[in-house]
């Protein structure tokens, strides 16, 4: 049989704060004096003598303040610097405080942004500094050049830095073990009804509505949903709607899905677009009981409390089922999520963008030590940086010597600590780490430089801890058994993905839509603002007669407020992203 024991992720409070923090292998602690192959360039200065605080303005972090904890020691004890963060996220979001420190002329000492729009203007502006003169020194930047250079290629300078760079090819896919996306749902109950077969999406209603009856109340008394939803994401249409259209190999592009190889293009609004079918698909599990009343006025964290509690039972992405419920405990007992054997499954895949992602770091042009944060951001794409800044629910395997080590065959493995810190519901870290529990001491920056699929120079194996082999015969546990004895005996989720032909990757090619006029973005604003509320309205009808009456009024409200104008624009993004990933594939 070709199972192999698979990795846990037991990391449900680690979703809003992003990231680990690693020491070089060799190192004793943070700090410390030994270095490794892509550590630090050593034309930068090995001291720091004045410690300095740095704002970093950064529109991906879920925190604000003073960075904390034990990555806060390994940046002091590197670089005697402190990070103050600056998140839009928390002071109300969208672009209010962005616009109030632009007008100010002062964004930030380093800035992690959008490319295209918001780069561009800020270069225009005048708000970030070109760090050419520091860019020789940047050892581990420059082994992402090409990379570098496309970015800065429509600016006389090097204004900023590439985020989720990787070696691997712009067809592979770009996550790890798991994919972005896929039905998931409690495997326990799956079981137990019988493992039922399930054919097409609408098939899973009935699975469904079977394990909700066979386990109607959960262990703290509350009533248990098959699903559950939340709004806080909407933006150009109802983000939870748009999750299972990925199921079928769709992605967004404003008001458009399209296929990731390019073979179809949806208005999302058609009556039989993939996006309208979802919006059925909420409808008729509302009708059979299964879905949570909650769902229209929760946020994503009272619905993730629920996942924890054992009161939802399909989540539309690994990274919410299983980090909230996979605990060891619930996986020894052989409970959690795994993807749903969907026969016609073809999940929507990111393939690695050799160019890099949608976010940029850029130093800002008020900055009174730019070399120490070219450094900084230098160190964040070596080994130690890649460790020590990638998201914890993607498989940041923290500091050597405390997380992790090489065993006695010079593979990577998590120690006692890192097991209980990664997978175990959390420790506290020790004193020469730094303070608190190690969670509250991840990385606030919340941005991925290299991906963790990427590999270790020093050892060979991905960045990830969740692929290591050791960490799967570690995590070996009778949820993962079963649920791989009824997927032919594939170890992991993208290994029965690829295996059945069920994976869809949309080449990497680092696209990104031009901005809207100020016309389009007018249109837009209104549009999606109606789109949003009657699809809501839809998920949640009285019966179908009016589900079929508020689609038609929103396509007619929609089409009088100019939905056409946009969705031409939409469609054409949509056609130009897909241009570029065909030439991306063909290596151009």
């Amino acid at each position: 049989m070709k199972f192999t024991k698979v990795a846990a992720t037991a990391l449900a409070s680690f979703l809003a704060v992003g990231a680990l923090a690693s020491c070089s292998p060799g190192e004793e602690e943070p700090g410390g004096s030994n270095s490794q192959a892509g550590a630090t360039s050593s034309a930068f200065p090995t001291e720091w003598s004045e410690e300095i605080t740095i704002d970093v303005f950064d529109g991906l972090a879920n925190a604000m303040g003073e960075q904390p904890g034990w990555f806060a020691k390994i940046v002091k004890d590197k670089f005697n610097m402190k990070l103050n963060i600056i998140a839009p996220n928390v002071a109300g979001g969208g672009d209010t405080l962005y616009n109030t420190r632009v007008a100010a002329g002062d964004l930030g000492d380093l800035i992690v942004t959008d490319k295209g729009q918001k780069l561009d203007e800020l270069v225009d502006g005048g708000l970030v500094m070109d760090v050419a003169d520091y860019y020789p020194n940047m050892a581990n930047a420059k082994n992402f050049d090409a990379a570098v250079q496309k970015l800065n290629s429509d600016f006389a300078g090097t204004y900023a830095f590439p985020t989720s760079v990787s070696s691997l090819a712009p067809t592979d896919p770009s996550e790890g073990i798991d994919p972005t996306f896929g039905p998931f749902v409690r495997w326990d109950l799956y079981k137990q009804i019988g493992y039922p077969e399930i054919n097409t999406l609408e098939d899973l209603l009935p699975v469904l509505k079977q394990m909700q009856d066979a386990q109607p109340t959960a262990e703290n008394g509350s009533k248990v949903y098959g699903m559950s939803l939340f709004k806080d994401w909407d933006g150009n249409m109802m983000n939870n709607a748009k999750q299972p259209v990925t199921f079928y190999g769709y992605d967004e592009m404003g008001f458009v899905i399209a296929k990731a190889d390019g073979s179809d293009y949806q208005s999302i609004i058609d009556s039989d677009s993939e996006y309208v079918r979802t919006l059925k698909f909420f409808f008729e599990a509302n009708q059979l009981g299964i879905m949570d009343p909650e769902s229209t006025t929760q946020n994503y964290d009272t619905l993730f409390s629920k996942m924890q509690n054992g009161q939802v039972l399909f989540s539309f992405w690994p990274w919410q089922g299983q980090s909230a419920y996979n605990t060891i405990d619930n996986m020894e007992a052989g409970k959690g999520f795994m993807i749903a054997p969907m026969k016609d499954q073809k999940i929507f895949s990111y393939g690695a963008e050799p160019a890099g992602g949608k976010q940029v770091l850029a130093v800002g042009s008020k900055a009174e030590d730019p070399e120490r944060i070219a450094a900084f951001i230098d160190w964040l794409y070596s080994p130690e940086g890649t460790y020590a800044n990638n998201s914890q629910t993607m498989g940041a395997a923290g500091p050597q010597g405390l997380t992790w080590e090489l065993n006695s065959e010079g593979k990577p493995e998590l120690t006692e600590f890192g097991m209980k810190a990664l997978v175990g519901g959390g420790a506290d870290v020790p004193a020469e780490y730094g303070t608190g529990t190690y969670k509250d001491g991840a990385s606030w920056l919340n941005v991925t430089l290299v991906l963790p699929i990427d590999t270790d120079p020093n050892t060979g194996e991905a960045f990830s801890y969740k692929t290591w082999e050791t960490f799967q015969e570690a995590t070996s546990n009778p949820l993962y058994e079963d649920w791989s004895a009824k997927m032919g005996g594939e170890a992991t989720t993208m290994d029965y993905l690829k295996a059945n032909d069920m994976l869809m990757v949309a080449p990497g090619a680092s696209y990104t839509a031009p901005t809207d006029s100020s016309e389009i973005e007018t249109l837009r604003n209104q549009v999606k603002a109606v789109i949003v509320s009657e699809s809501w309205k839809m998920a949640f009808a009285a019966n179908e007669g009016e589900f079929n009456a508020l689609l038609a009024g929103l396509q007619e409200t929609a089409k009088g407020l100019g939905y056409d104008k946009v969705l031409e624009v939409d469609m054409a993004n949509a056609k130009e992203q897909n241009d570029l990933r065909v030439a991306s594939a063909a290596g151009e």
